[in-house]
């Protein structure tokens, strides 16, 4: 065999090689985002880029507050993954009232939000096996106050945390 076919099936296994790793950290490890609408701002905006953890809740559960990827519930008739913070875990009792978010009767302290909510909702309880949802921009978010169904926790697909584009707005974006 001479020179180049040796090159050139060298560089065809670290072609093929990278291709495979790139396949599996996609579908198991992380996966890169581009948000597509304004329901999280300030937090998230919009058609930023964002790095999804997909393997994290393997080993833990989802916390309040996390910033949370997930396929929206089939009863609301959406396709496309949503970005919302997760908010209300099984067994809370989840209230919007006055302009704050009440679960369990206490007011969450929310400074990540872009504007008080202005609307009424619940109080409600969060059934076993689900979660209950909100954008940060409150008044204009399609999510968990605004449906007639519940976040399956079957649907998570992971949690945002780190954006990186644009770069004037790179890092990592905690639970609060």
């Amino acid at each position: 065999m001479n020179k180049w076919t040796s090159s050139l099936k060298e560089a065809i296994s670290i072609i093929l090689t990278a291709l495979v790793l790139s396949l599996v950290l996609k579908t198991f490890v992380v996966e890169a985002r581009v948000i597509p609408t304004g329901s999280m701002l300030p937090t998230i905006h919009l058609q930023d880029r964002v790095l999804v953890n997909k393997f994290i809740y393997r080993f833990r559960e989802p916390e309040r507050f996390d910033i949370i990827v997930f396929k929206p519930p089939v009863s609301i008739g959406q396709q496309d993954d949503f970005i919302k913070r997760l908010i209300g875990l099984p067994g809370d009792v989840i209230e919007v009232k006055d302009g704050k978010v009440f679960v369990n009767n206490k007011p969450l302290n929310e400074p990540y939000i872009k504007e008080l909510p202005n609307y009424r909702f619940g109080p409600v309880k969060v059934p076993p096996g689900s979660l209950f949802v909100m954008g940060d921009n409150r008044n204009e978010s399609f999510d968990s106050h605004a449906w007639n169904s519940w976040l399956p926790e079957k649907n998570v697909k992971g949690k945002a945390f780190f954006r990186y584009w644009p770069l004037d707005r790179l890092g990592s974006f905690g639970g609060r």
